[in-house]
């Protein structure tokens, strides 16, 4: 198998959480400038040197600059977009560090948070690898009502979380590693949400057992593999679904929420068209955010080839 064909948890990432402990260091011994200084030729070895992620990111910029004005065209490099990697993994620490709170963010749409912090039962939070999460994440845990739990697919995101809380040691962060969700895990969640608690998932990647379901829409003006998994949880919990987005715009964070459902209900007979339905429209909104922060969105993999390569026509299938 080619690295290019590699489903996205198979690669390693160990270089990124050790490049991360070098980098934070620099950043304490001699601030944001020496780490910038530190960073840039980082960011020059793993742009001259990853191959693979490079085209997956001309591939995703040529695809995204079809839907922006011309003026903005032509900051979207892979060099660019590389940078902008390694300055958010820096804001990951610096959040849990309390040096980004809740003073520092722009909340775009306050109704949806003041929705969220009044909600007597919790629900499921659809976030992506679009902008910073963390910062969604670190600061619902400066909201003593809002208790939070984090799904990871991989052992490297669990480990990497866990870094953040040696950070802070004082961060009630509630991680939870899935490869699936069996009857076990689902009954948990169900608890945790009859309980108040929201439940954070990743809508824009396959999922890492070939076992989930996954739906071929479009996105970005092409067919792209997304999986069902947030919204299978959603319909089996019975529970509210919302979106998040974090961007960075102008140096600062601007949060985004809005409600997705109130209750994402599917009768057996009508369940496949509605996930894809449901799907599709977070594809759409996803599309949406992305052109706000296009440099933003940090899936370093061949999105569009995969799914054309590896995933037949059909729309109602098992991930392969």
């Amino acid at each position: 198998m080619t690295n290019s064909s590699k489903h996205w948890s198979t690669v390693a990432e160990t270089g990124t959480v050790l490049g991360m402990r070098i980098l934070l260091m620099c950043y304490k011994l001699f601030g944001y400038k020496g780490f910038q200084l530190f960073l840039a030729p980082v960011i020059l070895y793993f742009y001259l040197k990853q191959h693979s992620i490079r085209s997956a990111s001309k591939d995703y910029l040529g695809r995204v600059a079809s839907f922006l004005p011309e003026d903005a065209k032509h900051k979207l490099t892979p060099l660019r977009h590389f940078w902008m990697f390694g300055e958010i993994l820096l804001d990951k620490f610096l959040v849990w560090m309390g040096e980004i709170n809740l003073q520092n963010v722009i909340f775009e749409t306050p109704e949806a948070f003041y929705k969220l912090d009044n909600s007597s039962k919790g629900g499921i939070i659809v976030v992506s690898h679009l902008g910073n999460t963390e910062v969604c994440n670190a600061l619902a845990h400066q909201l003593p009502d809002i208790k939070v739990t984090i799904l990871v697919y991989t052992k490297h995101a669990q480990k990497f979380n866990s870094m953040m809380k040696r950070v802070n040691a004082n961060a009630s962060i509630d991680i939870m590693q899935v490869t699936d969700m069996s009857p076990a895990t689902a009954m948990t969640l169900s608890e945790r949400i009859a309980e108040g608690e929201f439940i954070v998932i990743a809508g824009d990647r396959t999922p890492v057992n070939n076992g989930e379901r996954v739906s071929i829409v479009d996105f970005l003006g092409a067919k792209a593999a997304l999986p069902q998994g947030a919204f299978i949880l959603a319909n089996l919990l019975r529970c509210p679904v919302y979106l998040m987005f974090c961007l960075k715009q102008e140096s600062i964070y601007h949060i985004y929420m809005e409600t997705f459902s109130e209750k994402l209900t599917m009768a057996r007979k009508e369940r496949e068209q509605k996930l894809e339905e449901a799907v599709a429209r977070y594809a759409k909104r996803l599309e949406h955010y992305c052109q706000l922060a296009p440099l933003q969105w940090f899936n370093f993999f061949p999105f569009w080839e995969t799914t054309m390569k590896d995933k037949p026509t059909s729309t109602n299938r098992r991930n392969s």
